[in-house]
C-alpha cells in the first residue's frame, strides 16, 4: 500500500510587500508532500501585480501545484489574467473542471473551482423570488452540477475536490452564523456525495474549523492559512 501526500493551504493573500516570504516556507516541501493544492484567495485585492507575486512564489516547485481562485482574486476583474500568470508559472488552475496528475504511480484526479455561496440545508436561499436571488443560487447550482459531471467522468485512482467556498457548515464553526450563506453551500457537498470523492479541500473561512465531513462520509478540510496556523498542512490518502 502506498500513501499519497497532499499539501494544502488557502487564503495566503500575497502582495508585493511580502514577496519571497511565502516561498521560504515551502522549502523542503518535496520531502513532505507529493502535490500542493491551493484553495483560493491567493491575492488580497485581485490585482495583476499581486497575481504575479503569487506566480513567482509557486514557480518551479519540486512537486505539482494545483490551485483555484477565491473571491479576493475576482475583486479587480482580473481573474483571467491572474489565472494566465499562474499557468505560465506551471500551476494547474481549475475553473469548474478537472485535471489528472501522476503522483508516484498514482493517478490523482482533482476537480473543482472557486465554488460559491447560498447557505446550508434548512437555512439557505432558493431559486425563488427576485431575479437577483435566483441568479445567486443558480450560479452555485451550475457550479455544483459541473463538479458532479467532472467527478463522474474523470479516470483516476483517487479523486480530490478543491474549492474556495465550503461545502459544509461544520468547517465554518467559529465564523458568525449570519455570514454562513456567503461562505459556502450545501449544493457543493450534495454534488460531491453523489459522484464520490476521497477528500474535499476548501478555504475562505478564516475563523472556521479544520475538520468536517459531508453527510455522505467524505472528509472535508478547511485549509485556510489562519485556521492551519502554518504554511500548509499535509493530508494522506492510502492507495491500495
Amino acid at each position: 500500500m502506498t500513501e499519497l501526500r497532499i499539501a494544502a493551504v488557502g487564503d495566503i493573500h500575497l502582495g508585493e510587500d511580502v514577496r519571497g516570504q511565502y516561498r521560504k516556507s515551502l522549502d523542503g516541501i518535496g520531502d513532505r508532500a507529493d502535490i500542493l493544492m491551493v484553495a483560493g484567495d491567493l491575492t488580497r485585492h485581485g490585482t495583476l501585480e499581486e497575481g504575479r507575486v503569487v506566480a513567482d512564489e509557486l514557480r518551479d516547485l519540486p512537486i505539482p501545484v494545483v490551485a483555484v481562485l477565491g473571491n479576493h482574486d475576482y475583486h479587480s476583474d482580473m481573474q483571467h489574467e491572474i489565472a494566465s500568470e499562474l499557468r505560465d508559472a506551471g500551476v494547474i488552475v481549475l475553473n469548474d473542471d478537472s485535471a489528472v496528475i501522476e503522483c508516484d504511480g498514482t493517478r490523482l484526479g482533482v476537480v473543482g473551482g472557486k465554488g460559491f455561496g447560498g447557505g446550508f440545508a434548512g437555512k439557505c436561499a432558493s431559486e425563488f423570488g427576485e431575479r437577483e436571488t435566483k441568479n445567486f443560487v443558480r450560479h452555485t447550482r451550475l457550479i455544483a452540477e459541473s463538479w458532479q459531471h467532472a467527478l463522474k467522468e474523470i479516470d483516476a485512482d483517487r479523486r480530490v475536490v478543491l474549492s474556495h467556498y465550503s461545502p459544509i457548515k461544520e468547517t465554518l464553526e467559529g465564523e458568525p452564523l449570519e455570514i454562513y450563506p456567503f461562505l459556502g453551500s450545501y449544493l457543493l457537498a450534495e454534488a460531491v456525495d453523489t459522484a464520490g470523492a476521497d477528500l474535499i479541500l476548501h478555504g475562505h473561512a478564516h475563523r472556521g474549523t479544520e475538520k468536517g465531513m459531508t453527510s455522505g462520509g467524505i472528509r472535508v478540510r478547511n485549509v485556510a492559512l489562519p485556521v492551519l496556523g502554518a504554511a500548509y498542512a499535509v493530508y494522506c490518502l492510502a492507495d491500495e
